[in-house]
């Protein structure tokens, strides 16, 4: 029985020169409680379908033409007719939605429990204490651990998988017919997105709830869809069931999506891109290029870490002493041999971050010694300091916060030749950034530009080139292509190992995406709650993994699944 109906919807944005239309004739049907998966790549028109549905758009938003009608019982309207006030009893209460980020989702201000019942109070007539009582039960349904402590929690005191199940017992608090999930274990480590959607599929066979369910993974749709959608440029170019646009693709697209997620069977070489596909008269075996990527080197130790801690005094007495401290990082020891990639893996929280900024001396180690070719870097001078971090670089997760607004990318990516007074000129540095912009497929014209009138892939290229600015020999990637689409990922990642073999580069990389990593790495380091669990060869992890822990993140990772 179909509860969802979209037909031919089209939607464009007014401009002062012309309207864009952002979605072209989409047509799909929902089924009671089956799932239909939505993937594509940013921009390609996801989000905006479930805002249309929810009647969320901006003003500037224009539906020339379409239906979207719902069916629940003997409620069965077209949702595009209905005026806000109307709107307002059918959020919620009939049509839910899981927002892709749980922090900016919830109200900082405001306990956890208070916003859940808020939802029950506005759609209900039950008295305050009743609605406490189902908004704990409901935690319990969600597997909080704790549900009266959490209750009287604030979403920055508890974890984001965590804040991810209160935004799911507010989407179910009022029975809804429908869900929608929009990207919603996208930013999550893979053992807690595994838990995510386990807990959807629970839910959803408790309730009988349809999901739509929005992703640019195909691994983690096929984890939950019965049907699937394919949509570019806000076009629906496939769409059947799960097993026949997964395992028989039509559209190139399609074929690019599954093509360019790293394989976790065999180490590949150049990862395949969508325009593999889009942009020439490729065949099928584009997918099969794969070539010998590590080389055998001679071991040389470039970084060594030893028995490295980092503390956190985080509560103190009256007198201002440190009574009680987060141990982040614990007795930490490895090394890194040159020209090789370490792959640094974990949950969030494990110190994954907090290891790499000791390394790099963006914050002082509580204990033990970090040595670069030989040298202590915690005994360097101020002089000898400036030098080691022209040699070791990071590029951050997020590079649109460690890109500042107000400077042009020209004057970002030179800014470090000045500092360390490379260059005889405005004019031959202006050259060298450049020339780097070439290396990592920049357009020149970028130079002028500031980093919002760039793309996620396109500022990722931009933090790549400004650690590369001044020749480095080492370099941190730190969750450096955790946020992007899979296809985009793609091109980064290749872009990294093209300008390792080019640079002669090192690489720290970090993640908890283990597909990634094990396609980056020549070797992995795995860690758990500051502790350094194992480390060993890449394949040597992969097939046979020394710890439990290690074993319930390989299994967490999201595969094809078409059963």
């Amino acid at each position: 029985m179909k509860v969802l109906e979209i037909k031919n919807l089209s939607l464009s944005f007014k401009t002062n020169h012309e309207d864009i239309q952002v979605l072209k004739n989409i047509s799909f049907s929902l089924n009671k409680a089956k799932t239909v998966g939505i993937v594509g790549e940013s921009g390609s028109g996801k989000s905006l379908t479930a805002m249309s549905i929810l009647s969320l758009l901006p003003k500037s938003a224009i539906i020339p033409s379409g239906e979207i009608e719902l069916h629940d019982g003997d409620f069965n309207v077209d949702l595009l007719t209905l005026s806000e006030k109307e709107m307002l009893k059918v959020r919620g209460n009939r049509i839910s939605m899981i927002f892709q980020e749980p922090m900016t989702s919830l109200n900082p201000s405001m306990k956890c429990g208070l916003q859940v019942e808020e939802i029950i109070l506005n759609h209900t007539h039950c008295s305050k204490s009743d609605a406490k009582l189902q908004v704990v039960n409901l935690f319990k349904e969600v597997k909080l651990p704790d549900p009266n402590r959490i209750y009287q929690c604030y979403p920055h005191e508890i974890s984001g998988g965590q804040k991810q199940r209160v935004m799911i017992a507010m989407a179910i608090a009022i029975n809804p017919v429908i869900i929608i999930a929009d990207e919603p274990s996208t930013a999550l480590d893979v053992t807690v997105q595994k838990a995510i959607i386990d807990l959807l599929k629970e839910l959803q066979a408790k309730h009988q709830i349809s999901i739509l369910f929005i992703s640019h993974d195909l691994g983690v749709i096929s984890q939950i869809a019965d049907d699937v959608l394919v949509m570019y440029k806000g076009d629906i170019v496939e769409k059947g069931t799960k097993n026949k646009v997964l395992a028989f693709p039509d559209h190139p697209y399609t074929k690019g999506l599954l093509n360019c997620r790293p394989n976790n069977n065999f180490k590949q070489g150049r990862l395949t891109t969508i325009s593999d596909y889009l942009n020439t008269n490729i065949t099928e075996d584009v997918s099969e290029r794969y070539i010998n990527r590590i080389e055998d080197v001679e071991p040389e130790i470039i970084l060594e870490v030893e028995n490295v801690s980092k503390q956190y005094g985080f509560k103190k007495s009256i007198f201002g002493r440190n009574f009680k401290n987060n141990m982040a990082v614990k007795n930490v020891s490895f090394y890194v041999n040159k020209g090789e990639t370490l792959g640094l893996v974990g949950e969030s929280g494990c110190g994954k971050t907090t290891l790499g900024r000791t390394i790099v001396k963006l914050i002082e180690s509580t204990s033990g010694f970090i040595r670069y070719k030989g040298v202590a870097i915690n005994t360097l001078s101020k002089k000898g300091l400036k030098d080691f971090r022209k040699q070791m670089q990071i590029v951050f997760q997020d590079p649109y916060s460690s890109l500042n607004p107000k400077k042009t990318i020209g004057d970002l990516i030179m800014e470090p030749l000045k500092v360390h007074n490379i260059g005889k000129s405005k004019n031959e540095r202006m050259q060298m950034v450049l020339d780097l912009f070439d290396k990592v497929k920049l357009e020149r014209s970028s130079y002028y530009k500031y980093p919002h009138e760039f793309s996620g892939g396109q500022r990722q290229r931009i933090v790549i080139a400004r650690a590369l600015i001044l020749n480095p020999e080492f370099i941190i990637c730190d969750e450096s292509v955790s946020a992007l689409d899979v296809s985009i990922q793609a091109e980064i990642l290749n872009l990294l190992n093209d300008l390792k073999r080019e640079f002669g580069l090192t690489y720290i990389f970090i993640s908890h995406d283990l597909s990634v990593v094990r396609y980056m790495a020549d070797r992995i380091m795995v860690m758990r709650e500051g502790a350094l669990v194992e480390i060993n060869k890449a394949d040597e992890i992969y097939s046979s993994p020394a710890s439990e822990y290690t074993k319930k993140l390989i299994d967490s990772i999201p595969e094809l699944n078409l059963n």
